[in-house]
């Protein structure tokens, strides 16, 4: 598809200006997508095992949940954990802060937690495993929080390499060809009117010269 543009001078100068600025915006936009997708695959990849090994750890730290639940008075846990909720050094809730940081533009966020003090139970009236599986918990809070983080980098980052290489393509292979095409035309058109010009001037040429031998003869 052609753009619709009047065949003349001034025309081509704009048009030939567009280009070079086109061109120049190409080169930026893609150099953006390099290093956009340098920096997504090794996140991306980071990710990938972050997840992983989540998934894989997550079974291993609710088993001494169950073994505790297992190894005791029915409602013992619950109730423990209950009272943990409750008790005056639970008081301090959770705080999660966050801090931003920025891959080409693109504003990523970190995540950090300020666990509470350890819960308020018994320990004479609960199973050690109850223990070990809070005090497991508590530091699989904070791969949890990476995951998060990466997870969230990782949508940002698709999302702008996405959208950037839509603008690349658009210029690629739509506005840069199209640009091209009306300059060709309108060069195509203006060679075509000066030789149909010179072919005029030659013509009026001759009509004097044949003319001027007349008068002489």
């Amino acid at each position: 598809m052609r753009l619709k543009v009047n065949p003349n001078r001034m025309e081509l100068l704009r048009l030939r200006r567009r280009y070079a600025l086109a061109l120049r915006g190409h080169k930026m936009i893609k150099d953006k997508l390099d290093g956009l997708v340098k920096e997504f695959l090794p996140l991306a990849r980071q990710y990938r095992d972050a997840r992983v090994s989540a998934d894989r750890e997550l079974p291993q730290l609710l088993r001494p949940f169950l073994l505790a639940r297992m190894g005791s008075i029915e409602g013992t846990v619950e109730t423990a954990l209950m009272q943990s909720t409750v008790g005056a050094r639970c008081n301090v809730p959770l705080q999660i802060t966050t801090t931003h940081w920025r891959i080409l533009n693109v504003v990523l966020t970190r995540l950090e937690a300020k666990v509470p003090p350890a819960a308020d139970y018994s320990l004479l009236d609960t199973p050690s495993e109850l223990d070990t599986a809070i005090v497991a918990l508590r530091d699989y809070l904070n791969k949890i929080l990476t995951l998060a983080e990466l997870e969230h980098a990782v949508r940002l980052l698709a999302k702008e390499v996405e959208e950037t290489r839509r603008r690349v393509n658009a210029l690629e292979y739509i506005l840069l060809p199209e640009l091209r095409e009306a300059i060709k035309f309108i060069k195509a058109k203006l060679d075509e009117a000066e030789r149909s010009h010179i072919s005029r001037l030659l013509k009026i040429k001759e009509m004097f010269g044949s003319r001027g031998k007349e008068l002489e003869g």
